[in-house]
């Protein structure tokens, strides 16, 4: 009988945001299982709340409900010391959020692009910068930005999320290089489509478009994975939890990829 690989995790500490339902629920969920203390994140109290009844039922672990809307700078900055103050410090960060709305570049005014600007890139600068202080006083410490991989490979009609999440790239391999030799690791996970309520959204935004069925948007999309299907929650979660985890010790500066070959380019 095979043996679980012991990620070294148990016991740290991690603060999830975008983690009431999703990738972030999923990343958090599996975080849980292996022992870590937890707090989570999102706009909604009642929905982290049942997030928390959740992964208190399947792991046994209850975490710590951390509500606010990390896209405001005074918010990102609360929701990461009330973190610190109710897990005792912090070794491990996973900076999540909702993506920006549709559209095409004609559509989408300044006030579109100021508040895609907010979700999509200050919300990592902001929570990575209140929580270096902890990150530096840990053993362990681990950070993962989440984009998308549009920002190698832009999606139609998707402007806002190709844009800026290109730049939470450069912002993840810059803080890589600069905190190195400190000790603290910075990786990000570009999930192509993955089953999940915002990709849903975005399927149901194609149908009416182009006057078909959210079934056959779904199933267009997922033929574009070698898989033939759409990737899971929980095997976005995996790839999260790995880069995390000490056993990724040696790697910093990683733009990954989890697409079912989606992604075409070499580089």
């Amino acid at each position: 009988m095979e043996e679980d690989v012991d990620l070294k995790l148990k016991g740290l500490r991690a603060l999830i945001t975008g983690a009431s339902r999703g990738l972030g629920f999923a990343t958090a969920l599996r975080l849980a299982a292996e022992g870590v203390n937890l707090a989570i994140n999102s706009r909604s109290t009642e929905n982290l709340q049942h997030a928390a009844e959740k992964i208190e039922h399947e792991t046994g672990s209850r975490p710590v409900i951390v509500p606010g809307d990390v896209a405001q700078r005074e918010e990102a900055e609360r929701v990461v010391h009330r973190a610190i103050d109710a897990l005792g410090g912090l070794d491990l960060l996973a900076t999540n959020a909702g993506g920006p709305p549709p559209g095409k570049f004609e559509e989408l005014d300044d006030i579109s692009w100021q508040q895609a600007f907010e979700l999509c890139l200050m919300m990592h600068v902001r929570l990575i910068r209140a929580a270096l202080p902890a990150l530096r006083r840990s053993k362990a410490a681990s950070v993962v930005t989440f984009t998308s991989y549009s920002a190698k490979q832009p999606i139609p009609n998707l402007i806002l999320s190709n844009t800026l999440r290109a730049g939470v790239l450069g912002l993840t391999k810059s803080l890589s290089q600069e905190y190195g030799p400190e000790g603290i690791r910075f990786n990000s996970v570009l999930p192509a489509w993955i089953e999940t309520e915002r990709v849903l959204a975005l399927m149901e935004h194609r149908a009416r478009i182009n006057q078909s069925s959210v079934e056959e948007e779904i199933h267009k999309q997922a033929q574009q994975s070698v898989f033939g299907r759409m990737g899971t929650a929980e095997e976005l979660a995996s790839a999260v939890v790995f880069l995390l985890s000490p056993v990724s010790s040696y790697i910093t500066g990683v733009m990954l990829t989890v697409d079912g070959g989606m992604y075409k380019a070499l580089f």
